[in-house]
Protein backbone atom coordinates (compact mmCIF):
# COMPACT_ATOMS: atom_id res chain seq x y z
CA UNK A 1 0.00 0.00 0.00
CA UNK A 2 0.92 3.18 -0.81
CA UNK A 3 0.73 5.12 2.06
CA UNK A 4 4.50 6.78 2.42
CA UNK A 5 3.22 10.05 1.90
CA UNK A 6 0.02 10.01 4.83
CA UNK A 7 2.82 8.67 7.32
CA UNK A 8 5.17 10.96 6.66
CA UNK A 9 2.90 13.74 7.35
CA UNK A 10 1.85 12.60 10.16
CA UNK A 11 5.24 11.94 11.76
CA UNK A 12 6.29 15.53 10.31
CA UNK A 13 3.02 17.39 12.34
CA UNK A 14 4.13 14.86 15.63
CA UNK A 15 7.83 16.24 15.31
CA UNK A 16 6.32 19.80 14.95
CA UNK A 17 4.06 20.01 17.39
CA UNK A 18 4.62 17.81 20.39
CA UNK A 19 7.01 17.83 22.38
CA UNK A 20 9.09 14.45 23.08
CA UNK A 21 8.73 12.74 26.04
CA UNK A 22 11.56 11.11 28.08
CA UNK A 23 9.17 7.51 28.72
CA UNK A 24 5.83 6.55 27.65
CA UNK A 25 3.25 5.91 29.92
CA UNK A 26 1.11 2.73 29.66
CA UNK A 27 -2.21 3.93 28.15
CA UNK A 28 -3.76 0.98 30.57
CA UNK A 29 -2.72 3.66 33.23
CA UNK A 30 -1.75 6.86 32.25
CA UNK A 31 -3.62 9.78 33.52
CA UNK A 32 -4.34 12.83 31.10
CA UNK A 33 -0.84 14.14 30.20
CA UNK A 34 -1.52 16.64 27.70
CA UNK A 35 -3.83 18.58 25.54
CA UNK A 36 -4.24 19.06 21.30
CA UNK A 37 -4.41 22.90 22.29
CA UNK A 38 -1.33 22.90 23.67
CA UNK A 39 0.49 21.40 20.96
CA UNK A 40 -1.24 23.20 18.35
CA UNK A 41 -1.43 26.76 20.20
CA UNK A 42 -5.17 27.36 20.22
CA UNK A 43 -6.88 28.63 23.10
CA UNK A 44 -8.19 26.45 25.70
CA UNK A 45 -10.42 28.18 28.04
CA UNK A 46 -13.43 27.25 30.55
CA UNK A 47 -14.65 24.26 30.58
CA UNK A 48 -11.89 23.13 27.50
CA UNK A 49 -9.20 23.77 29.99
CA UNK A 50 -11.01 21.52 32.96
CA UNK A 51 -8.92 18.42 34.25
CA UNK A 52 -12.00 16.03 34.39
CA UNK A 53 -15.32 16.35 34.85
CA UNK A 54 -17.46 16.47 38.45
CA UNK A 55 -19.99 13.40 37.84
CA UNK A 56 -17.32 11.24 36.05
CA UNK A 57 -13.98 9.17 37.03
CA UNK A 58 -11.19 11.49 37.42
CA UNK A 59 -9.76 9.73 34.23
CA UNK A 60 -11.92 11.32 31.75
CA UNK A 61 -11.48 14.80 30.78
CA UNK A 62 -11.76 17.08 27.92
CA UNK A 63 -11.03 15.68 24.23
CA UNK A 64 -10.77 12.19 22.41
CA UNK A 65 -10.18 9.25 25.09
CA UNK A 66 -8.30 6.46 24.99
CA UNK A 67 -6.81 3.60 27.03
CA UNK A 68 -8.02 3.81 30.78
CA UNK A 69 -9.81 7.00 30.65
CA UNK A 70 -11.41 5.53 27.43
CA UNK A 71 -12.97 2.13 30.15
CA UNK A 72 -13.69 4.17 32.94
CA UNK A 73 -16.02 5.86 30.95
CA UNK A 74 -17.74 2.80 29.45
CA UNK A 75 -17.43 1.06 32.70
CA UNK A 76 -19.20 4.30 34.25
CA UNK A 77 -22.15 3.84 31.61
CA UNK A 78 -22.98 0.27 32.05
CA UNK A 79 -22.50 0.53 36.16
CA UNK A 80 -25.13 3.93 35.75
CA UNK A 81 -27.68 2.56 33.23
CA UNK A 82 -26.90 4.61 30.46
CA UNK A 83 -25.67 4.12 26.40
CA UNK A 84 -23.34 6.76 24.56
CA UNK A 85 -24.86 8.21 21.30
CA UNK A 86 -22.29 6.72 17.94
CA UNK A 87 -22.98 8.97 15.14
CA UNK A 88 -21.89 8.50 12.09
CA UNK A 89 -19.96 11.33 10.41
CA UNK A 90 -18.93 12.06 6.71
CA UNK A 91 -17.81 16.08 7.36
CA UNK A 92 -16.30 18.39 9.74
CA UNK A 93 -19.92 20.18 10.06
CA UNK A 94 -20.87 17.03 11.03
CA UNK A 95 -18.49 16.12 13.27
CA UNK A 96 -19.06 19.67 15.00
CA UNK A 97 -22.92 19.34 14.87
CA UNK A 98 -22.26 16.03 16.70
CA UNK A 99 -19.92 18.11 19.68
CA UNK A 100 -22.26 20.51 19.77
CA UNK A 101 -25.24 18.28 20.55
CA UNK A 102 -22.63 16.53 23.67
CA UNK A 103 -22.35 19.67 24.96
CA UNK A 104 -25.25 20.57 24.70
CA UNK A 105 -27.29 17.41 26.75
CA UNK A 106 -24.10 17.87 29.09
CA UNK A 107 -22.68 14.22 27.95
CA UNK A 108 -19.83 12.61 26.23
CA UNK A 109 -20.45 11.24 22.82
CA UNK A 110 -18.68 8.82 19.96
CA UNK A 111 -17.76 9.59 16.60
CA UNK A 112 -17.53 6.81 14.39
CA UNK A 113 -16.62 6.85 10.32
CA UNK A 114 -17.10 4.20 8.15
CA UNK A 115 -15.30 3.35 5.18
CA UNK A 116 -17.24 5.50 2.53
CA UNK A 117 -17.90 8.31 5.36
CA UNK A 118 -13.61 8.15 5.52
CA UNK A 119 -13.63 8.66 1.49
CA UNK A 120 -16.03 11.10 1.24
CA UNK A 121 -14.22 13.11 3.93
CA UNK A 122 -10.69 12.54 2.43
CA UNK A 123 -12.53 13.92 -1.18
CA UNK A 124 -14.31 11.99 -3.76
CA UNK A 125 -11.82 13.61 -6.14
CA UNK A 126 -9.10 11.44 -4.31
CA UNK A 127 -7.80 7.90 -5.86
CA UNK A 128 -8.95 5.39 -2.78
CA UNK A 129 -6.86 2.74 -4.89
CA UNK A 130 -5.43 0.72 -1.77
CA UNK A 131 -7.77 2.38 0.40
CA UNK A 132 -5.61 5.74 -0.05
CA UNK A 133 -8.46 8.37 0.49
CA UNK A 134 -10.01 6.38 3.04
CA UNK A 135 -7.32 6.60 4.93
CA UNK A 136 -6.17 10.08 4.70
CA UNK A 137 -10.13 10.98 5.31
CA UNK A 138 -10.48 9.44 8.48
CA UNK A 139 -7.02 10.81 9.54
CA UNK A 140 -8.05 14.17 8.79
CA UNK A 141 -10.91 13.45 10.73
CA UNK A 142 -9.17 12.19 13.46
CA UNK A 143 -6.93 15.25 13.97
CA UNK A 144 -10.05 17.72 13.66
CA UNK A 145 -11.97 16.13 16.02
CA UNK A 146 -9.25 16.02 18.70
CA UNK A 147 -8.56 19.64 17.69
CA UNK A 148 -12.62 20.92 18.02
CA UNK A 149 -13.44 18.07 21.02
CA UNK A 150 -11.64 20.40 23.48
CA UNK A 151 -12.81 23.37 22.43
CA UNK A 152 -16.01 21.97 23.03
CA UNK A 153 -15.36 20.92 26.41
CA UNK A 154 -16.76 17.31 25.87
CA UNK A 155 -15.03 13.60 25.74
CA UNK A 156 -15.46 11.73 23.07
CA UNK A 157 -14.59 8.39 21.68
CA UNK A 158 -13.13 8.46 18.18
CA UNK A 159 -14.18 4.83 16.27
CA UNK A 160 -14.12 3.56 13.27
CA UNK A 161 -17.53 1.60 12.09
CA UNK A 162 -18.22 -1.67 9.99
CA UNK A 163 -14.86 -2.90 8.88
CA UNK A 164 -15.55 -6.56 6.61
CA UNK A 165 -12.61 -8.35 5.68
CA UNK A 166 -12.28 -6.98 2.61
CA UNK A 167 -11.69 -3.25 3.98
CA UNK A 168 -9.33 -4.66 6.76
CA UNK A 169 -6.28 -3.09 4.96
CA UNK A 170 -8.38 0.23 5.57
CA UNK A 171 -8.17 -0.08 9.27
CA UNK A 172 -4.54 -1.53 9.10
CA UNK A 173 -3.60 2.04 7.60
CA UNK A 174 -5.43 3.55 10.24
CA UNK A 175 -3.34 1.68 12.92
CA UNK A 176 -0.25 2.07 11.41
CA UNK A 177 -1.17 5.88 11.96
CA UNK A 178 -2.38 5.20 15.78
CA UNK A 179 1.05 3.34 16.26
CA UNK A 180 2.98 6.58 14.97
CA UNK A 181 0.98 8.87 16.94
CA UNK A 182 1.53 6.77 19.99
CA UNK A 183 5.27 6.83 20.00
CA UNK A 184 5.19 10.40 19.68
CA UNK A 185 1.73 11.20 22.37
CA UNK A 186 1.78 8.34 24.49
CA UNK A 187 -1.82 7.39 23.12
CA UNK A 188 -3.38 6.41 19.56
CA UNK A 189 -4.75 8.41 17.64
CA UNK A 190 -8.31 6.64 17.63
CA UNK A 191 -9.63 5.37 20.39
CA UNK A 192 -11.30 1.83 18.87
CA UNK A 193 -11.74 0.16 15.66
CA UNK A 194 -14.88 -1.89 14.72
CA UNK A 195 -13.70 -5.35 12.80
CA UNK A 196 -16.83 -7.12 11.32
CA UNK A 197 -16.45 -10.23 10.42
CA UNK A 198 -19.46 -11.57 11.28
CA UNK A 199 -20.10 -12.55 7.32
CA UNK A 200 -17.26 -15.57 7.95
CA UNK A 201 -17.10 -18.24 10.33
CA UNK A 202 -17.23 -17.72 13.90
CA UNK A 203 -13.55 -19.58 14.49
CA UNK A 204 -12.25 -17.51 11.81
CA UNK A 205 -14.25 -14.32 13.10
CA UNK A 206 -12.80 -14.23 16.56
CA UNK A 207 -9.30 -15.78 15.28
CA UNK A 208 -8.64 -12.41 13.18
CA UNK A 209 -10.11 -10.60 16.47
CA UNK A 210 -7.61 -11.49 18.63
CA UNK A 211 -4.68 -10.77 15.68
CA UNK A 212 -6.32 -7.02 16.12
CA UNK A 213 -7.08 -7.22 19.84
CA UNK A 214 -3.16 -8.10 20.59
CA UNK A 215 -2.11 -4.77 18.53
CA UNK A 216 -4.15 -2.51 19.32
CA UNK A 217 -4.09 -3.45 23.30
CA UNK A 218 -0.75 -2.53 23.44
CA UNK A 219 -1.75 0.89 22.47
CA UNK A 220 -4.95 1.22 24.62
CA UNK A 221 -7.25 1.02 22.00
CA UNK A 222 -10.66 -1.08 22.22
CA UNK A 223 -11.92 -3.62 19.61
CA UNK A 224 -15.71 -3.75 18.57
CA UNK A 225 -16.56 -7.09 16.70
CA UNK A 226 -20.11 -8.21 15.54
CA UNK A 227 -21.45 -11.56 16.16
CA UNK A 228 -24.93 -12.31 13.63
CA UNK A 229 -26.32 -9.81 11.21
CA UNK A 230 -27.18 -6.83 11.37
CA UNK A 231 -30.42 -6.66 8.89
CA UNK A 232 -30.88 -3.68 6.40
CA UNK A 233 -28.62 -2.02 4.19
CA UNK A 234 -25.87 0.43 5.35
CA UNK A 235 -22.73 1.47 3.40
CA UNK A 236 -23.03 -0.16 0.30
CA UNK A 237 -23.70 -3.64 2.67
CA UNK A 238 -26.91 -4.99 1.83
CA UNK A 239 -28.18 -7.82 4.16
CA UNK A 240 -31.78 -7.35 3.81
CA UNK A 241 -32.85 -10.73 2.29
CA UNK A 242 -30.33 -12.82 5.03
CA UNK A 243 -31.94 -15.73 6.79
CA UNK A 244 -33.71 -14.84 10.28
CA UNK A 245 -31.78 -16.73 12.31
CA UNK A 246 -28.98 -14.90 11.55
CA UNK A 247 -30.17 -12.26 12.72
CA UNK A 248 -29.80 -13.23 16.48
CA UNK A 249 -26.94 -14.31 18.30
CA UNK A 250 -26.45 -17.58 20.30
CA UNK A 251 -25.02 -16.80 24.34
CA UNK A 252 -22.87 -19.65 23.60
CA UNK A 253 -21.36 -17.88 20.46
CA UNK A 254 -21.14 -14.79 22.48
CA UNK A 255 -19.01 -16.83 25.60
CA UNK A 256 -16.95 -18.40 23.17
CA UNK A 257 -15.84 -14.56 21.68
CA UNK A 258 -15.58 -14.04 25.70
CA UNK A 259 -13.63 -16.83 26.20
CA UNK A 260 -11.37 -16.12 23.48
CA UNK A 261 -10.70 -12.58 23.88
CA UNK A 262 -10.31 -11.71 27.95
CA UNK A 263 -7.23 -13.58 28.17
CA UNK A 264 -5.57 -11.09 25.55
CA UNK A 265 -7.98 -7.85 27.05
CA UNK A 266 -10.88 -6.96 28.10
CA UNK A 267 -10.97 -3.81 25.75
CA UNK A 268 -13.55 -5.44 23.81
CA UNK A 269 -16.98 -4.80 23.10
CA UNK A 270 -19.85 -6.94 21.59
CA UNK A 271 -22.39 -6.05 18.49
CA UNK A 272 -24.35 -9.10 19.15
CA UNK A 273 -27.39 -9.66 16.58
CA UNK A 274 -30.91 -9.33 18.37
CA UNK A 275 -33.08 -8.69 15.34
CA UNK A 276 -31.38 -5.24 14.65
CA UNK A 277 -31.46 -3.69 11.10
CA UNK A 278 -29.99 -0.70 9.46
CA UNK A 279 -32.07 1.77 7.91
CA UNK A 280 -35.89 3.02 9.05
CA UNK A 281 -38.73 0.38 8.41
CA UNK A 282 -42.27 0.56 9.03
CA UNK A 283 -43.25 -0.37 12.50
CA UNK A 284 -43.85 -4.47 12.61
CA UNK A 285 -41.15 -5.20 10.21
CA UNK A 286 -38.14 -5.14 12.91
CA UNK A 287 -38.60 -7.88 15.75
CA UNK A 288 -36.26 -6.77 18.13
CA UNK A 289 -35.39 -9.65 20.88
CA UNK A 290 -33.01 -7.36 23.71
CA UNK A 291 -33.42 -10.51 26.38
CA UNK A 292 -30.91 -12.36 24.22
CA UNK A 293 -28.56 -10.14 25.40
CA UNK A 294 -29.63 -10.49 28.74
CA UNK A 295 -29.91 -14.72 28.55
CA UNK A 296 -26.06 -13.81 27.20
CA UNK A 297 -25.47 -12.54 30.56
CA UNK A 298 -26.43 -14.75 32.50
CA UNK A 299 -25.05 -17.76 30.77
CA UNK A 300 -21.17 -16.32 30.51
CA UNK A 301 -21.95 -15.25 34.42
CA UNK A 302 -23.11 -19.26 35.18
CA UNK A 303 -19.70 -20.41 33.39
CA UNK A 304 -17.24 -17.94 35.51
CA UNK A 305 -18.93 -18.40 38.65
CA UNK A 306 -17.20 -16.87 41.21
CA UNK A 307 -14.99 -15.13 38.86
CA UNK A 308 -18.50 -13.15 37.51
CA UNK A 309 -18.69 -9.64 38.00
CA UNK A 310 -20.84 -8.37 40.78
CA UNK A 311 -23.25 -7.17 38.18
CA UNK A 312 -23.68 -10.32 36.63
CA UNK A 313 -22.76 -8.11 32.88
CA UNK A 314 -19.63 -9.74 32.07
CA UNK A 315 -19.69 -7.95 28.39
CA UNK A 316 -19.93 -4.35 27.28
CA UNK A 317 -22.97 -4.96 24.36
CA UNK A 318 -23.37 -2.26 21.47
CA UNK A 319 -26.46 -1.72 19.46
CA UNK A 320 -26.23 -1.41 15.43
CA UNK A 321 -29.25 -0.23 13.72
CA UNK A 322 -30.87 1.60 16.33
CA UNK A 323 -32.67 4.22 13.90
CA UNK A 324 -36.55 3.86 14.08
CA UNK A 325 -36.35 1.38 17.34
CA UNK A 326 -38.72 1.68 19.64
CA UNK A 327 -37.97 3.46 22.63
CA UNK A 328 -38.76 0.86 25.29
CA UNK A 329 -36.54 -1.76 23.15
CA UNK A 330 -33.32 0.99 23.18
CA UNK A 331 -34.07 1.38 27.03
CA UNK A 332 -34.20 -2.59 27.58
CA UNK A 333 -30.97 -3.39 26.04
CA UNK A 334 -29.14 -0.51 28.23
CA UNK A 335 -30.55 -2.36 31.42
CA UNK A 336 -28.77 -5.87 29.51
CA UNK A 337 -24.94 -3.79 29.40
CA UNK A 338 -25.48 -2.08 26.22
CA UNK A 339 -22.76 0.87 26.30
CA UNK A 340 -22.87 1.96 22.65
CA UNK A 341 -25.41 2.84 20.18
CA UNK A 342 -25.12 3.47 16.59
CA UNK A 343 -26.72 6.74 14.89
CA UNK A 344 -26.76 6.89 11.35
CA UNK A 345 -30.01 6.96 9.29
CA UNK A 346 -31.92 9.18 11.94
CA UNK A 347 -29.13 12.13 11.26
CA UNK A 348 -28.65 11.53 7.92
CA UNK A 349 -32.27 12.84 7.20
CA UNK A 350 -32.00 15.68 10.34
CA UNK A 351 -29.18 17.14 8.10
CA UNK A 352 -31.52 17.06 4.61
CA UNK A 353 -34.37 17.95 6.37
CA UNK A 354 -32.42 21.23 7.79
CA UNK A 355 -31.27 21.96 4.34
CA UNK A 356 -34.99 21.48 2.99
CA UNK A 357 -36.80 23.20 5.54
CA UNK A 358 -34.36 26.49 4.45
CA UNK A 359 -34.81 25.98 0.73
CA UNK A 360 -38.11 26.04 1.59
CA UNK A 361 -38.05 29.35 4.16
CA UNK A 362 -36.32 31.34 1.57
CA UNK A 363 -37.36 29.51 -2.03
CA UNK A 364 -38.18 32.86 -3.83
CA UNK A 365 -33.94 34.17 -2.55
CA UNK A 366 -32.35 31.54 -3.92
CA UNK A 367 -33.50 31.31 -7.50
CA UNK A 368 -31.28 33.73 -9.06
CA UNK A 369 -27.69 35.50 -7.87
CA UNK A 370 -29.77 39.05 -7.75
CA UNK A 371 -33.19 39.56 -7.25
CA UNK A 372 -35.85 38.80 -4.75
CA UNK A 373 -39.62 39.76 -3.77
CA UNK A 374 -37.79 42.44 -1.79
CA UNK A 375 -37.06 43.90 -4.95
CA UNK A 376 -35.15 43.13 -9.12
CA UNK A 377 -31.96 44.78 -7.97
CA UNK A 378 -31.14 42.95 -4.40
CA UNK A 379 -28.65 41.02 -4.09
CA UNK A 380 -29.19 36.87 -2.73
CA UNK A 381 -25.70 36.42 -1.83
CA UNK A 382 -26.26 35.86 2.14
CA UNK A 383 -29.23 33.22 1.56
CA UNK A 384 -27.03 31.39 -0.70
CA UNK A 385 -23.90 31.26 1.06
CA UNK A 386 -22.87 27.54 2.44
CA UNK A 387 -22.58 28.40 5.55
CA UNK A 388 -26.51 29.00 5.68
CA UNK A 389 -27.86 26.26 4.64
CA UNK A 390 -25.07 23.65 6.71
CA UNK A 391 -25.82 25.91 9.21
CA UNK A 392 -29.03 24.93 9.01
CA UNK A 393 -28.11 21.37 8.63
CA UNK A 394 -26.68 21.45 11.87
CA UNK A 395 -28.86 22.82 13.95
CA UNK A 396 -31.05 20.05 12.67
CA UNK A 397 -29.18 17.69 13.69
CA UNK A 398 -28.46 18.75 17.29
CA UNK A 399 -32.11 18.82 17.99
CA UNK A 400 -32.83 15.72 16.78
CA UNK A 401 -29.58 14.09 18.50
CA UNK A 402 -30.90 15.75 21.69
CA UNK A 403 -33.99 13.37 21.25
CA UNK A 404 -30.89 10.25 20.95
CA UNK A 405 -29.46 11.66 24.38
CA UNK A 406 -32.94 10.82 25.86
CA UNK A 407 -33.51 8.02 24.60
CA UNK A 408 -30.04 6.45 25.81
CA UNK A 409 -30.49 7.80 29.46
CA UNK A 410 -27.11 9.96 28.30
CA UNK A 411 -28.06 13.59 29.44
CA UNK A 412 -26.94 15.62 32.23
CA UNK A 413 -24.13 13.00 32.57
CA UNK A 414 -20.60 15.35 32.54
CA UNK A 415 -22.16 17.69 35.14
CA UNK A 416 -21.07 20.82 33.69
CA UNK A 417 -24.70 22.10 33.42
CA UNK A 418 -25.97 24.41 30.20
CA UNK A 419 -24.29 25.62 28.06
CA UNK A 420 -23.80 29.52 27.40
CA UNK A 421 -25.17 30.84 24.11
CA UNK A 422 -21.95 31.32 21.78
CA UNK A 423 -20.63 34.41 22.08
CA UNK A 424 -19.18 36.61 18.71
CA UNK A 425 -20.77 34.53 16.27
CA UNK A 426 -22.09 35.75 13.12
CA UNK A 427 -25.77 36.77 13.68
CA UNK A 428 -28.77 38.13 11.47
CA UNK A 429 -27.43 41.54 12.43
CA UNK A 430 -24.15 41.10 10.46
CA UNK A 431 -25.71 39.30 7.72
CA UNK A 432 -26.23 36.14 9.28
CA UNK A 433 -29.83 34.48 8.57
CA UNK A 434 -32.00 33.04 11.51
CA UNK A 435 -32.12 29.27 10.62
Amino acid sequence: MKLTFVFALLAASAQAFAPQRAARISPLTQQFEGRTSAELGTPCEDECALESFPNLPESVHPGVLSGKAMMDLLNHAKENGYAIPAVNCVTSSSINACLEAARKNDSPIIIQLSSGGSQFYGGKGLDNSNYRAAIAGAVSAAFHTRTMAEQYGVPVILHTDHCAKKLLPWVDGLLSASERYFKTHGEPLFSSHMIDLSEEPIEENIEICQEYLKRMSKLGMLLEMELGITGGEEDGVDNSDRPIDELYSKPEEIYQVYEALTPISDMFSVAAAFGNVHGVYSPGNVKLEPKILDRAQTYISEKLGDKAPADKKPVMFVFHGGSGSDVSDIQEAIGYGVIKMNIDTDTQWSYWEGIKNFEEKYHDYLQSQIGNPDGPDKPNKKYYDPRECLRAAEVNTVKRLEMSFGDLKCKNILGLGEVSDAKNILGPRRGGLPV
